[in-house]
């Protein structure tokens, strides 16, 4: 390894807490001029109010970098997993997700 490679070299580190992650099964991206903002939310059956679990705020190079990252994963996946179905047209989402509505 050269001295310049070991230079470059970037050490990340991910806490316990991080590393568990968190589901979210919607994202929201909007974006101003300098940044998109990706909010990761859940949504749980029979709950009609949903919580944002996280914000990633990032600016407009490293938005496409990333979906250019995610693009060549899906297609690793797909290679190995066969094609993700994707779904047409507009999302409509199901706030009991067709099972009984939760009572107390």
């Amino acid at each position: 390894m050269t001295e310049d490679s070991k230079n470059n070299q970037l050490n990340i580190e991910l806490s316990e807490q991080i590393a568990e992650g968190e589901y979210a099964n919607l994202a929201i991206i909007t974006h101003s001029t300098s940044e998109f903002v990706l909010d990761f939310i859940r949504i749980m059956p029979g709950v009609p109010k949903a919580k944002v679990k996280s914000r990633v705020v990032m600016t407009p190079q490293h938005a496409k970098r990333l979906m250019k990252a995610l693009a060549d994963n899906i297609s690793k996946f797909e290679s190995v997993n066969g094609s993700i179905n994707d779904v047409e047209g507009g999302i409509n989402i199901p706030l009991n997700f067709g099972g009984p509505t939760a009572m107390a």
